[in-house]
């Protein structure tokens, strides 16, 4: 390897204002740092003891393992060493120089816009390592890759985090890396051994890698290493033996995150089957977490013992994406793949078993702990509802544990579940009733809804992007049909008592309905009088199996060809608008005013016009001759 003795390099700019904002007090709890360095170093632990499996490297094999935490108060350095994976020239440059993902400066762009809380920033895009410079004037990292086999050719990186860095080559005896950390003057306190010492037991009690710190014996006048955590994977130990405060803080370090999760389920199986697995209900969701080009979804797998990989999406499916934990199996052979992992017998028969955990862990806490779900929905409510078109098997369990708006709510707060819609359903009801448009507001003053609230039927407002496709899936409910108020309903006669008679219509209004045929041919498929509406005078449907307007536009923002859709313009006959409108004479004037019918309908039914300006013509036409 040819590195000249020094090299200086800018740092990328997106990880220059991740330092600002780091280097600025982003965190309000500096001492984050080191259980941040702690996890890398366990992470670069787990990692080559994966690849010496493969390897008859004893003296690598037989090595003990192990992090190390030495203080020097003459230097005012605090150094944490391990014997892990190590890194190359490249891989320094790549892990401690940039940060590779494709989400950052839209991430970055929300810190600005949103004023993100403190901490919030811990664990995004593995910006573990920087935290080091909120309580350092100056980061050196020593680091072996353990293919080198010479000691001459290991790395020195070294920065202030102002903008710049260096590498060099350097002598290191050991594989590993080694983190040295020159304090600022104001953080000495972080060079006593009683404050290392209670930071490890609060946040990395149950790494599993023995973590030592440096001691001197007065007696004898030697140093010595004393280990200062438990170093036992926590989801081997039995439940009875572990507290709430340690799941807690074992999911913070696993997850690298300040807040306490929901709630967890933490089972082992024996049988044909045997694995552990301990998995976790986040109380936030990932600020990345539909970014599919960058998020990293499921779970760390173990197999015998042994960490394999992070980000094992096979045993997860991708509706519960936003779930954290640990999986440990013995059924499957330690030098898997991802790509045979996806298709292997025992991962699929592991995903249907941990679905089934999750979900019932998820229905106890709606029915246990309602004011948790409420955070669990506002959190990740929108990606469960994928369930229902992705998970077949469990369709009906995931419904039970949906929540919804509706008309009787009082206000936009999705939490009525389909079990109470149908307790309170009207006496001559058949039906769930559903609204879906495009906001919450837009819902809730639909022109739809006039019959069905002088009815006293509620009617779910679906306001979410995905509820036009979840709705596709989800036709009944414990038999129970779902009903679109934006479509035909073949049984509404039978189910409320109308405002007027068809008998009642006179020749005039026939008259009026042929008139708006001629006007509008190639903008509706239909038109007919209606009873369904109160207070407005004209509203647009849509046939039963027809595509719903909010799904036609999901289309298009997609950039797909869809056909014009085919609406259905129903008239209320007892609206006074309706009766001026026919009793007008002039049939420029009736022309119009059909126009303007159309138009308005379409403006309620869509959000938008195509040309508003024609619109805006035929109102100030009208006020002209009025």
């Amino acid at each position: 390897m040819n590195i000249p003795k020094k090299e200086k390099y800018q740092f990328q700019s997106e990880t220059k204002q991740i330092l600002d904002l780091m280097i600025h007090s982003l965190y309000s709890n500096k001492e984050i740092f080191i259980r941040e360095l702690i996890s890398n170093a366990s992470d670069a632990i787990e990692k080559i003891r994966f690849q010496l499996l493969s390897q008859k490297n004893n003296t690598i094999q037989n090595m003990k393992m192990k992090i190390r935490i030495s203080i020097n108060k003459q230097s005012n350095t605090l150094m944490i060493s391990d014997n892990g994976i190590g890194m190359t020239k490249d891989e320094i440059i790549q892990n401690l120089g940039t940060i590779a993902n494709s989400g950052t400066k839209k991430f970055l762009h929300s810190i600005n816009s949103k004023k993100l809380k403190n901490n919030e920033l811990i664990g995004k895009f593995g910006v573990g390592f920087y935290s080091s410079f909120i309580v350092s004037e100056k980061v050196i990292v020593k680091t072996r890759h353990h293919t080198e086999l010479e000691p001459n050719n290991s790395i020195l990186w070294e920065s202030d985090g102002k903008g710049e860095y260096t590498i060099k080559k350097t002598n290191k005896k050991d594989f590993g890396t080694d983190i040295e950390l020159y304090l600022k003057n104001t953080e000495i306190d972080f060079l006593e051994n009683w404050k290392i010492k209670n930071i490890v037991c609060k946040y990395s009690d149950h790494i599993s890698i023995p973590i030592e710190i440096q001691e001197y014996d007065e007696k004898n006048k030697v140093f010595f290493w004393k280990q200062i955590n438990k170093a036992k994977a926590l989801w081997r130990i039995p439940k009875s033996e572990i507290t709430d405060n340690e799941y807690q803080d074992f999911y913070k370090n696993l997850s690298k995150s300040n807040d306490e999760p929901l709630s967890w389920i933490h089972n082992k199986v024996e049988g044909t089957q045997e694995y552990i697995s301990l998995l976790y209900i986040p109380k936030k969701s990932d600020w990345n977490i539909w970014n599919f080009d960058s998020i990293k979804n499921g779970l760390k797998l173990y197999i015998k013992k042994t960490y394999i990989m992070d980000d094992a999406n096979q045993f997860l499916p991708n509706y519960l994406r936003f779930i954290k934990g640990i999986i440990d199996t013995n059924n499957l052979p330690i030098n898997i793949s991802r790509e045979i992992l996806q298709e292997n017998n025992v991962t699929k028969i592991l995903k249907k078993s941990l679905t089934k955990r999750i979900l019932t862990l998820i229905k106890n806490l709606s029915v246990e702990k309602k004011e948790k779900y409420k955070i669990f929905w506002k959190e990740f409510g929108l990606i469960f509802k994928e369930g229902i078109a992705e998970d077949i098997e469990n369709k009906n369990q995931i419904a039970e544990l949906l929540r919804f708006s509706s008309i009787q709510s009082n206000g936009k707060e999705q939490e009525l579940s389909l079990q109470e819609y149908v307790n309170n359903m009207s006496k001559n009801q058949t039906k769930i009733y559903f609204l879906t448009a495009e906001n919450y507001h837009t819902a809730n003053t639909s022109p739809h809804l006039g019959i069905y609230r002088k009815n006293n039927i509620n009617v779910l407002l679906l306001y979410d992007k995905i509820d036009d496709w979840m709705m596709n899936y989800l036709t009944e409910f414990k038999e129970i049909k779902f009903q679109s108020i934006n479509k035909i309903d073949d049984d509404f006669e039978k189910t409320f008592n109308t405002s007027y008679k068809k008998e009642n219509i006179t020749e005039e209004m026939q008259e009026f309905l042929k008139k708006i045929r001629i006007v509008l041919k190639n903008e509706i498929k239909s038109v007919q009088y209606s009873n369904k509406l109160i207070d407005t005078p004209c509203a647009l449907i849509t046939e039963k199996d027809a595509m719903s307007t909010q799904m036609s536009k999901l289309f298009l923002a997609a950039g797909k060809k869809i056909p014009p859709l085919q609406y259905i313009l129903e008239i209320n006959p007892m609206h006074p608008l309706i009766t001026k409108i026919i009793s007008n004479q002039n049939d420029k004037n009736i022309n119009t005013w059909i126009k303007i019918l159309f138009d308005q309908s379409l403006l309620a039914e869509k959000g938008s016009l195509d040309n508003p300006n024609i619109f805006i013509k035929n109102i100030n036409q009208i006020f002209m001759h009025q």
